[in-house]
């Protein structure tokens, strides 16, 4: 993992208070000391008193693990050996918060006041769903959060992600990630805002704002955010060859320019993000060809590349101006992020971690994110129905997904809790675990079947699940997160076979997936009577998804991913080129009959439920579509599309309106549909709304056979 900054010469350099370069005189304070002097004036004066060796100092990161012992004290030795070579940035994370607090504090202290320029380092963390600390409020899984379609929400929540991170002392969060979903069997899906790069775009923006709004305090005038936000991983890193993590990445420049790249520029250019992580897949030339590239950090890894850096230049094997723009680029951050006056963590960070507000916002957005796929009208629950079963290995316990520290599954609001407090004594609660996850044992069973047959609904709770920070790493078995892949994206073990029995009951059945990607089983789209779909969710998982079963939330998720009906039907994603979907298919029946079809010969690939898919206990009918002008300067900035939008249900609810373009005339091939614009609203039962949706010129543009992006006729 990379520190890159191939793009951030541009973006920093532009933010950064300009002022002339300033050369070293001993006889003066040193500039670079002065809250009073320009951003730039203090990186070249501190820049041009370093030594080579502690300029590759900042280009490497070192790991707090190395330097605190196992009663979470910091060994000073320890922290003399291992910060001076490697200064840049410090991984802070694994740790109890008290210890990390303290252990910041020391390592900025020795930093600032034990180093000869007193250089602090980044203090480095994840982020992805919520800040990675035993007791941070744990957020739903980006690709649940995703489906919100709500980037002002999700500009909230990494609001107090920010928060949170920043009073423990953290001031660089490996978040958000941009790879887009469109490699399934990759584990890492859970990570990403989904398939589409404008709804990834505008996620990641959102994200970016949250958590770098605000200013540290006691930090110098020009000091502009409190925290540096990563985004990952530059670029299209996340549809490796086969889905296997880290296996390399093939592609063309119309597919990067089109797809795998504006989710980047919106987060960067448009949002503001201060650092990018790189990609790292199998690159066979020399590392020093990334220093040059533009990556100015490396990090992690049991074997350093960059500790050469002072060896090369003086072999005139790497020029000094390269090792120099590095440098500046990771000291303009810190200038940047006021360290050099405050990098301390905060004497508050207990009271600011997992407040009642942020825990409240974990369930808005899990109440907002869960996508209904499909309803006979056995949802929602009447309250006053006598009994539900609640059926399924995942019913009693919390899958947050990756990136969580170790020991957090214990807490939280599973989806049995959920209920049983939802329902009260009302309603008697049929409880059976029926199988286990990882496992084709079908004993209980038989629990599971007589609690559907006493019950007058059942909820069966099945699919995938992930491990924390500590025990994935334990060879613990999961079925998606990092270096998690799979060949195969149904049920695992007994699950299918679990649903079967309790649907072959007669009780009205709903299934809700609980997961981490898409789920193809076609047999319970096929036959079961509603379908919830619940990407990882937050610590109040349970009682938001309890408020959408029983009817007091009404749905609005709408799907980020598309779920295809068989993995060998992948690619699944919406925005395929013309030809890339055929209505030609064949069939393989239950009794045995096998039609031919040509694409496929005995299936489809067309998805059971496409991006932007979701329903609601009301019903929306839409009128009145027309644009703010039919055509468009090139040099315009938007054109609007206005629409009217009526509740025609007996309930409120929540409508995601999308706007999809389609180039019918272009001098490249591109997408039968992309999405380029969104605006959720809040309707009223009976109520008509009119909804203004901004489109961006220039999001239309192509890129063309002359290697430009064009906003064509």
């Amino acid at each position: 993992m990379k520190l890159h900054g191939a793009v951030s010469v541009i973006l920093l350099a532009t933010r950064a208070l300009a002022g002339p370069s300033t050369s070293q005189n001993p006889a003066e304070t040193a500039i670079y000391k002065s809250p009073h002097a320009s951003i730039e004036a203090r990186v070249e004066d501190l820049l041009s008193r370093m030594t080579l060796e502690e300029k590759q100092a900042q280009l490497m990161q070192g790991n707090v693990a190395n330097f605190v012992d196992k009663n979470y004290v910091v060994n000073r030795t320890a922290l003399q050996n291992v910060v001076p070579p490697a200064s840049g940035a410090i991984y802070a994370a694994l740790i109890p918060r008290y210890a990390l607090a303290i252990a910041i504090n020391e390592t900025q202290d020795y930093l600032l006041h034990n180093t000869r320029l007193g250089i602090p380092a980044l203090m480095q963390s994840e982020g992805i769903h919520g800040y990675l600390d035993e007791n941070s409020t744990i957020f739903m899984s980006p690709i649940g959060m995703a489906c919100s379609f709500n980037p002002e929400l999700l500009s909230k929540v990494s609001g107090v992600i920010g928060s949170e991170a920043a009073s423990v002392g953290v001031t660089n969060i490996f978040a958000p990630v941009l790879d887009l979903s469109r490699e399934l069997r990759w584990g890492r899906v859970e990570e990403n805002y989904g398939e589409d790069p404008f709804l990834t775009g505008e996620m990641g923006r959102a994200y970016v704002i949250g958590l770098q709004s605000g200013k540290r305090p006691n930090t110098a005038k020009s000091a502009q955010y409190r925290l540096a936000s990563m985004v990952k991983h530059f670029v299209a890193f996340g549809s490796p060859e086969g889905g296997v993590n880290t296996a390399p990445v093939a592609g063309g420049e119309r597919d990067l320019r089109s797809l795998y790249l504006p989710p980047f520029k919106r987060a960067i250019v448009d949002g503001g993000a201060l650092s990018v992580m790189s990609g790292y897949s199998p690159n066979p030339v020399p590392a020093r060809l990334a220093l040059e590239a533009g990556n100015d950090m490396e990090m992690g890894g049991s074997i350093m590349h960059y500790v050469t850096v002072a060896e090369q230049v003086q072999q005139k094997q790497l020029s000094m101006s390269v090792v120099d723009d590095a440098v500046r680029r990771v000291l303009r951050v810190k200038f940047q992020l006021g360290l050099f006056e405050n990098p301390w963590s905060t004497s508050t960070y207990n009271s600011t971690i997992h407040t009642q507000s942020s825990v409240a916002l974990a369930q808005q957005m899990d109440e907002e994110a869960i996508v209904l796929l499909e309803n006979d009208g056995t949802l929602p629950i009447s309250p006053k129905v006598s009994s539900v079963a609640v059926i399924g290995p995942q019913a009693n316990v919390m899958q947050y997904g990756d990136y969580v520290q170790n020991g957090v599954f214990d807490r939280g609001i599973t989806p049995l809790a959920g209920i049983k407090a939802l329902v009260g004594g009302s309603v008697k609660i049929n409880y059976a675990e029926g199988c286990k996850l990882w496992s084709n044992d079908q004993s209980g069973f038989k629990d599971a079947v007589e609690a559907a047959k006493q019950s007058k609904v059942a909820v069966v709770m099945v699919g995938t699940w992930t491990r924390d920070q500590t025990l994935l790493w334990q060879g613990l078995n999961a079925t998606t997160g990092e270096h998690v892949d799979v060949n195969d994206l149904g049920l695992v073990g007994a699950q299918l076979d679990l649903v079967k029995a309790v649907q072959a009951t007669g009780t009205p059945t709903v299934v809700v997936y609980v997961s981490g990607k898409p789920i193809s089983e076609p047999w319970i789209k096929d036959n079961i009577n509603a379908i919830v779909q619940e990407f990882y969710p937050s610590e109040q998982g349970g009682a938001a998804l309890a408020n959408i079963l029983f009817g007091k939330v009404n749905p609005s998720g709408k799907l980020s991913v598309s779920f295809p009906t068989y993995v060998g039907s992948l690619p699944s994603y919406y925005n395929y080129y013309n030809g890339g979907r055929s209505t030609s298919p064949g069939y393989a029946y239950s009794n045995g009959t096998l039609v031919f079809g040509h694409q496929y010969v005995l299936g489809t690939p067309q998805p059971m439920w496409l991006f932007g898919h979701g329903l609601s206990y009301t019903t929306f009918n839409y009128t009145s579509v027309k644009m703010q002008s039919s055509t468009v300067r090139s040099s315009s900035k938007q054109v609007n599309v206005e629409v009217s939008v009526t509740n025609t249900g007996k309930v409120d609810g929540k409508e995601v309106v999308q706007v999809y373009v389609n180039d019918v005339v272009s001098s490249v091939v591109t997408p039968n549909l992309a999405l380029k614009g969104f605006k959720k609203v809040s309707i009223k039962a009976g109520q008509t709304v009119t909804v203004v949706v901004p489109i961006n010129i220039q999001d239309l543009a192509v890129w063309t056979t002359s290697n430009q992006y064009v906003v064509e006729p």
